[in-house]
């Protein structure tokens, strides 16, 4: 892919909790920045005021899998409105903690929950009238931070105190990550994957080579 100029781009990062995919993003914001970029840095679930509301819910209060499912798809849809498509519309690089490929690795993947539901669920919030009829917004590249399960709980355990995510047991998040792949292969060409258990500067070089290779960077 070419160079996209002034043109926005939408760049995702997923990946199992303890991945270490949040460490990376300031880098390359950096980069990008360097690169004359105007960079927005933002999260999901959260990034407005109100999604950062519903992400509280979410993280810390008991509910059942398709409560989650829509708190996670109206923190969305806030945060497409508000902050996302003025962003590109703008021509800005917006840099995302997690997208929709993390509903369905966590509640898809990890609750089990139907992924006709999701589904549906992603064509209704993703629309956008920026984009023609019958497209979604979808991000224009996806770093996927592979990690095994086994590794990241080891991670984890000498982290912060887990929120409801994070203390979900080893087998959970092996859905999750089985939820991970399954979203890559059914969109190959939108995915990089970065072989997360490697020393952070080698994990860091992969993130910067997988835009390098999109003509996103010099």
């Amino acid at each position: 892919m070419t160079d996209t100029g002034g043109a926005g781009l939408f760049l995702s990062f997923e990946g199992i909790d303890g991945a270490g995919k949040s460490s990376h993003i300031e880098a390359l914001a950096e980069a990008l920045r360097g690169a004359g970029r105007r960079v927005v840095l933002t999260r999901e679930p959260g990034g407005t005021p109100l999604a950062e509301r519903l992400r509280e819910l979410a993280l810390h209060e008991a509910m059942d899998p398709l409560t989650e499912a829509l708190l996670m798809f109206a923190a969305r849809r806030d945060h497409l409105a508000t902050v996302i498509e003025p962003a590109l519309a703008r021509g800005d690089v917006v840099l995302c903690d997690r997208f929709t490929d993390a509903t369905f690795a966590y509640q898809g993947g990890g609750r089990g929950f139907d992924l006709g539901v999701l589904g549906q669920l992603e064509r209704w919030v993703q629309s956008v009238q920026a984009l023609p009829a019958g497209r979604l917004r979808q991000p224009d590249l996806t770093l996927w931070f592979d990690l095994a399960p086994e590794v990241a709980a080891q991670r984890l355990a000498a982290a912060r105190v887990p929120d409801r995510f994070e203390a979900q047991p080893l087998e959970f998040f092996r859905r999750v990550a089985a939820g991970y792949a399954q979203r890559q292969a059914g969109d190959p060409g939108r995915f990089a994957r970065i072989e997360a258990d490697q020393p952070r500067e080698a994990v860091r070089a992969q993130a910067l080579a997988a835009v390098q290779a999109r003509g996103w960077l010099a």
